[in-house]
C-alpha cells in the first residue's frame, strides 16, 4: 500500500494548501484576519482529512473523513471566490488556484467512489 503522501490526489491538497499559505503573507491584517486564518484552516483540513481517513480501518470509516475532505475542498473553494471578489487575489493568482481545483476536485470525487 502506499504512503498517503504518495497519493495525487494528495499532493495536489498540499499545493494548494501551501499556495494559499504563502499568499497570505501578502494581504492586509484586516484580510487576514477574517479571510486568511477561514482559508488557511480549510485548506490544510483537505489533506488533514485525506490522512486522517487513510489511517482508518473500515472503508466506510475511510469514506467519512474523505468526505469530511471533500467539505474543506468546497469551504475552500467560497472563500477563494471571496477573495477574487474582493480583490486579495490577482488574475495570475486565480488561474493557478483554478489549475490546481480542476485536476484536485475529479481526483478526490474517483478516490472517494473506490474507496470500498
Amino acid at each position: 500500500m502506499k504512503e498517503i503522501y504518495e497519493l495525487d490526489v494528495y499532493r495536489l491538497s498540499e499545493d494548494l494548501s501551501d499556495m494559499i499559505w504563502y499568499a497570505f503573507d501578502k494581504w492586509t491584517v484586516k484580510a487576514q484576519r477574517t479571510i486568511g486564518y477561514q482559508i488557511i484552516r480549510s485548506s490544510d483540513s483537505i489533506a488533514a482529512n485525506l490522512a486522517e481517513g487513510y489511517g482508518r480501518y473500515s472503508g466506510a470509516d475511510k469514506k467519512r473523513f474523505y468526505y469530511y475532505s471533500r467539505g474543506s475542498l468546497e469551504e475552500t473553494k467560497a472563500w477563494l471566490r471571496k477573495g477574487i471578489r474582493r480583490e486579495l487575489i490577482s488574475p495570475e493568482e486565480t488561474a493557478d488556484y483554478k489549475k490546481i481545483i480542476d485536476e484536485l476536485g475529479p481526483k478526490l470525487n474517483a478516490f472517494i467512489k473506490r474507496t470500498k
